[in-house]
């Protein structure tokens, strides 16, 4: 007997019932340390108006899939300059890789971590997070974006 009364024998079921709903609550095991990646690691073969398939992803991409990484960009400037929770991280701030025609490999949805927040900055950026290949589609069904990284945070 327990402070509590008499110990109810777990079953099987219940063990497994409880091991897949804790499974479903907590995030995959994440490494301790981050893994330094750039842009150029996310490149893969598009051609011009061709459309997005994820086999066209290499394995190397694919393994990058729920790690924790860093990687360095700029966050697309937008009309909040403070308490930011969600932006678009880019290749680099020249005009060419914003907007129509951008590459689907030059951008990275982030949205920081509950509680955290990150300000609008001219000069590059380091993200810290865990990397998900996650296609963000538009309002006429294609992919905006391919990347998205869950942000704990910003340098």
């Amino acid at each position: 007997m327990t402070a509590g009364g008499p110990r109810q024998p777990r079953t099987w079921v219940g063990a497994a019932l409880g091991t897949v709903l804790l499974g479903l609550l907590l995030p995959a095991a994440v490494p301790a340390a981050s893994r330094d990646i750039t842009f150029d690691d996310l490149k893969f073969a598009l051609k011009k108006g061709a459309a997005f398939q994820r086999t066209l992803l290499t394995p190397k991409i694919e393994r990058l899939d729920t790690q924790r990484v860093r990687i360095r960009g700029y966050i697309l400037p937008s009309f909040q300059q403070d308490g930011i929770t969600q932006f678009v991280l880019v290749r680099d701030n020249q005009q060419c890789c914003f907007g129509p025609g951008a590459a689907l490999y030059d951008c990275i949805l982030v949205e920081m971590a509950a509680g955290k927040t990150t300000s609008f900055s001219v000069r590059p950026v380091a993200v810290e997070g865990v990397f998900r290949i996650k296609p963000y589609l538009g309002p006429d069904n294609k992919p905006l974006a391919v990347y998205q990284l869950a942000a704990f945070e910003v340098r």
